[in-house]
Formats: structure tokens, C-alpha cells, sequence
């Protein structure tokens, strides 16, 4: 059973699938969590702060599906294109993992500063954590790279840096057709055998040894 707090961040997530975040009301959310609205500020503090909270959940979420795919002990080329494909799909979906991942931020998305510098600290672990703020884009890529380990961790970032270049600027639709401006495309067989083979080249290339 999902906690107050988890709750509450769903019901955040639908709202903003449907409106833009200064239309969400703090009362709807504790409604449709079905806690009190004391238990939201208890959580939260603010609309802001569960603004920072909803977007911290969005990174670790997509930092723990990365970690997920490379549990192998040593990932291969195809499991780094895998986590490209995996972060192209999940940002279709993600608005807020879209604007993490290019720092571009729609007028209709929560883009939360960090709480005020000698603010008192959140009674909540989990919102002190989310009070810092959340990670700027290469900041995110770096901390995903280093999930693939020290042997990987390169090749893993450039095939997150071609994930993020699709993101921007994903497949033209066929011609004669327009794509709707929030459709982002799965990467297609063909970038993923490019990735694989830029990868190969990566992982092969004894770059220690070049001036």
C-alpha cells in the first residue's frame, strides 16, 4: 500500500498530465490522495516544495530504471543502447524527465528552486532531500553514467548524449505528415545498431595510450 507521501505525488503527476501546474490545487490533491490537507503541508511545507518533490521523484525514478537495466555485473554494448532506448521512450511519456534530461522547462511545468538559503530545515528526510533541488542536466547524465561502473561509464554517456540529441530533436514523421509538437518517437533499429557500433569503437580504443 502506497505511502501519504507517494500518494500525493501520483495525484500530482495526474493533475499535471491534465493542467498546467499554477492550475493545480493543493486541496484537489489532498482529495484525490484521500489524506488531509494538513498531512500535504506536513509532507510538502508548500506548493513549492511539493513542486521539488515531484521533480526529485521524476530523476531518482529514472536513475533507479537505469540501474535496473545495468544490474549486470559487466553491461555490454547492446544494454548501454538498451538504457538510450529506455530514456527516449521514458521521456515521451515524462514531460518533467524531458525538461530534467535537455533543461528545457514549458511554462506549464513545476521548475522549482532550491528552498531559501537558512530556511529551516523539512521535519521529512525524503523533502530535505528534495529541498536541495534538482539535478541540472549534465549533472543527471553524469550520475547515470556512473551507474554503468568505471569500465563503461564513458561509453554509457555518449549513448545518453545521443538519447538526449533524439529527445531534442526526434525522427522527422514521414513526408507529406506533421508530428504533434509533444511526440517523441522510440529510437529506431538503425540508431540503436549505430549506437552499438559507435560504443564497440569506444570501449575498444586504447584512448590511454594517445597523446
Amino acid at each position: 500500500m502506497p505511502t501519504a507521501r507517494e500518494a500525493l505525488l501520483v495525484a500530482a503527476r495526474t493533475a499535471l498530465a491534465r493542467d498546467s501546474w499554477s492550475a493545480v490545487r493543493m486541496a484537489d490533491l489532498a482529495v484525490a490522495a484521500r489524506v488531509s490537507r494538513q498531512t500535504l503541508y506536513n509532507e510538502f511545507g508548500s506548493k513549492e516544495g511539493l513542486a521539488r518533490a515531484l521533480v526529485r521523484h521524476e530523476a531518482d525514478a529514472y536513475l533507479e530504471g537505469v540501474r535496473r537495466l545495468l544490474a549486470a555485473p559487466d553491461p555490454s554494448a547492446r544494454t548501454l543502447a538498451a538504457v538510450a532506448e529506455w530514456t527516449v521512450a521514458r521521456a515521451a511519456d515524462r514531460p518533467i524527465l524531458r525538461a530534467l534530461l535537455t533543461g528545457a522547462w514549458t511554462e506549464g511545468l513545476p521548475r522549482p528552486r532550491p528552498a531559501r538559503p537558512g530556511a529551516r530545515p523539512a521535519p521529512v528526510p525524503a523533502q530535505r532531500r528534495a529541498d536541495a533541488g534538482p539535478p541540472a542536466p549534465g549533472e543527471l547524465l553524469a550520475t547515470t553514467a556512473r551507474c554503468a561502473g568505471e569500465r563503461w561509464a564513458a561509453g554509457c554517456e555518449l549513448a545518453l548524449r545521443l538519447a538526449v540529441s533524439h529527445v531534442v530533436a526526434p525522427e522527422l514523421p514521414p513526408e507529406g505528415q506533421c508530428a504533434e509538437p509533444d511526440s517523441w518517437r522510440p529510437m529506431t533499429p538503425t540508431m540503436t545498431k549505430v549506437i552499438e557500433t559507435i560504443l564497440s569503437v569506444e570501449t575498444r580504443s586504447p584512448r590511454n595510450t594517445m597523446p
